[in-house]
């Protein structure tokens, strides 16, 4: 399976923004945004930077949106095409579909302290939905699906301080906590105002229909 190997927090720099992709280090002073700056990585980073338009800002728009949940451009581009083929506006069902995705929920949820850590723990068949074994990261949760942390793995230090630090940070309204510990219900579906409103998913739709 594709996946990228190299420095996230060369991706943070290239979009210029914090994109939250090593967890408790994005918000420490030895994040590589506090400490270079958002210049493009590379010895020449600075004197490339310059304002885009038209192509340039919806071809960054993509990237930033792919690189925040952490996905490859033909899974990008199949859930284009899903979203184009569902009722409603197509950049909201862009955004819903990314959002329902199990390690997102996971992260979301407060399991994880980032995307790349909730895969894992998917991956490694660390999670159930509804009382079964789900070790697909893409798989889609719908309403009143519950997801658990095997118990086992409650007991990881990463998993439980970041469980224990999720109040803080917050959960998005349509996810609700269990009635016991390291459990969420997906209680509604997603919603525009619960998902990064620094996205502008309008753009990604205009770089498609060229």
């Amino acid at each position: 399976m594709a996946r990228y190997r190299d420095a996230v927090c060369r991706l943070c720099r290239r979009e210029g923004a914090k994109l939250f992709l090593k967890g408790d280090r994005c918000f420490k002073p030895s994040c590589a945004i506090e400490k270079r700056g958002t210049n493009p990585p590379g010895q020449h980073g600075g004197a490339r930077r310059k304002m885009l338009a038209g192509y340039g800002e919806q071809l960054r728009e993509k990237q930033k949106v792919k690189r925040i949940y952490f996905i490859l451009e033909k899974q990008f581009h199949t859930y284009f095409e899903k979203a184009l083929r569902q009722k409603g506006v197509t950049g909201e069902n862009l955004l819903f579909l990314l959002e329902r995705r199990l390690d997102n929920v996971v992260y979301r949820a407060g399991f994880s302290t980032s995307r790349r850590q909730a895969r894992q723990l998917v991956n490694h068949g660390h999670i159930t939905v509804n009382g079964r074994k789900v070790d697909i990261p893409s798989f889609q949760v719908k309403v009143g699906d519950e997801v658990v942390v095997k118990p086992k793995t409650q007991k990881n230090p990463h998993v439980d301080g970041a469980w224990s630090t999720a109040v803080g940070r917050g959960r998005p309204a349509w996810l609700s906590a269990g009635g016991r510990d390291f459990t969420v219900n997906v209680a509604a579906n997603p919603r525009r105002e619960d998902i990064d409103q620094n996205i502008n998913e309008q753009l990604i739709v205009e770089l498609y229909s060229k």
